[in-house]
């Protein structure tokens, strides 16, 4: 059955499409919902992305040691997004959650929570630990305080969790702000060869919040190919911000080649793409390494300058501590 949020009820709501087509792609006035988001205020439905929760006393020693991120003595309350990687490295799962002293309750993109059970069932062996699919009890949505706040809703009350936090801002303006300060979406900023070193989702002094790759943990699947990438090598290809020319009213979809400017072999991939209410249209894009990061380039026709989120050779800059 196909998801529909109650929230599409509410005056001008226009529902998104694809993964997106359960909420409200915007209520009528996407740059006006923009500005809001940007001035602190609204809030986002995002209540159809999935929800888990992994329950049991050795909860958090047990992701800490599948997952990328740092969870041993997380303090109730704290938000923090993590990785399952293959064992070469590849990004195969992300989430976001929070631990309430009890149990730890995640979301992930629509779609993909019944994957990432099936993943950590198989890892519990004799862990004391419970995995469940709350999606049908929990809804997400987003608040801009800060680098922005999730909340978890009981479903039942989301209208008038709505009705209190509002105004409501549609999915759009959130995919533009989110493409402005370079956060990846996983299955559209990624593909299954993406490792974390080429998206920004390693996590230091300067991280953004979302950072899900912790750089001072313990053994993890695939975290040798994050080390070696990490502290010697360079990224295979490292994430863009794309300004695309605005003189003609569209964007480039998802996989649309990003070509030189001169011609030539492609040099990489678009992911997200939106209007931005000052940047005007932007997008996601993986390039090759090699791509010059002054290089004029192409989309769809379109005439793109980068803005380099993901230095292409990070690798160099560092040096181990002695």
């Amino acid at each position: 059955m196909t998801y529909a949020s109650p929230l599409l009820a509410l005056p001008g709501a226009v529902a998104g499409e694809g993964i997106d087509a359960g909420v409200a792609a915007h209520y009528g006035s996407l740059y006006g919902e923009q500005r809001a988001l940007a001035a602190g205020e609204g809030f986002v439905d995002l209540s159809h992305r999935d929800v888990l929760r992994v329950a049991g006393p050795d909860r958090l020693g047990w992701l800490h040691s599948l997952t990328t991120q740092f969870f041993e003595g997380l303090p109730a309350g704290q938000w923090i997004s993590a990785l399952v990687l293959s064992p070469q490295g590849h990004i195969e799962h992300a989430f976001t959650g929070v631990d309430d002293g009890e149990a730890f309750t995640a979301h992930t993109e629509p779609g993909r929570a019944a994957a990432l059970i099936e993943f950590l069932e198989r890892m519990r062996f004799m862990m004391r630990v419970e995995v469940t699919d709350v999606s049908g009890d929990l809804a997400v949505a987003w608040r801009p305080v800060g680098e922005g706040r999730y909340d978890l809703v009981p479903r039942d009350q989301l209208t008038s969790y709505a009705a209190a936090a509002g105004p409501a801002a549609g999915l759009w303006a959130f995919e533009a702000l989110r493409i402005e300060r370079g956060e990846p979406r996983l299955g559209i900023d990624t593909d299954d060869r993406t490792i974390p070193n080429e998206v920004g989702w390693l996590a230091d002094d300067q991280a953004p919040s979302w950072a899900a790759v912790h750089l001072d943990k313990g053994c993890y699947r695939g975290q040798e190919t994050v080390a070696r990438v990490h502290n010697l090598g360079r990224p295979p290809r490292r994430l863009t911000l794309l300004h695309l020319d605005g003189s003609e009213n569209r964007l480039p979809a998802p996989g649309t080649e990003v070509l030189p400017e001169a011609g030539g072999r492609a040099a990489g991939v678009v992911g997200s793409s939106a209007r931005h209410h000052e940047l005007g249209p932007i997008a996601l894009a993986l390039l090759k390494r090699n791509t010059d990061v002054a290089a004029p380039l192409v989309v769809d026709g379109l005439p793109a300058a980068q803005e380099v989120l993901v230095d292409p050779e990070v690798g160099l800059h560092f040096r181990p501590a002695r």
